[in-house]
């Protein structure tokens, strides 16, 4: 089974920016499709952006044109760079792995900016 490792989050002023990372400790088959989710207190869970074997990327309009995601294979990690930060992207940011009914899911990373 794999497991998922989030790291990278902190607090930051708005404006600002952080990279998270998701490490897998098993391998990742490039068959799996990666996402981002995170949660406010309160709130749903919220999708955030995915990226597939092939690269292609998909992004929630909430984030697009401020954050990107991407793998790096030989680090088998998966990462979130976020900039252009505002309060309400606060949140704890989780990673996924999915390929059919294979579902993984890491514990999470805390991310709060402060206006």
């Amino acid at each position: 089974q794999v497991q998922l490792v989030e790291s990278g989050g902190g607090l930051v002023q708005a404006g600002g920016s952080l990279r998270l990372s998701c490490a897998a400790s098993g391998s990742i088959f490039s068959t799996y499709v990666m996402h981002w989710y995170r949660q406010a207190p309160g709130k749903q869970r919220e999708w955030v952006a995915s990226i597939a074997s092939g690269g292609s990327t998909n992004y929630a309009d909430s984030v697009k044109g401020r954050f990107t995601i991407s793998r790096d294979s030989a680090k088998n990690t998966v990462y979130l760079q976020m900039n252009s930060l505002k309060p309400e992207d606060t949140a704890l940011y989780k990673c996924r792995a999915t390929y059919w009914t294979n579902d993984y899911w890491g514990q999470g990373t805390q991310v709060t900016v402060s206006s």
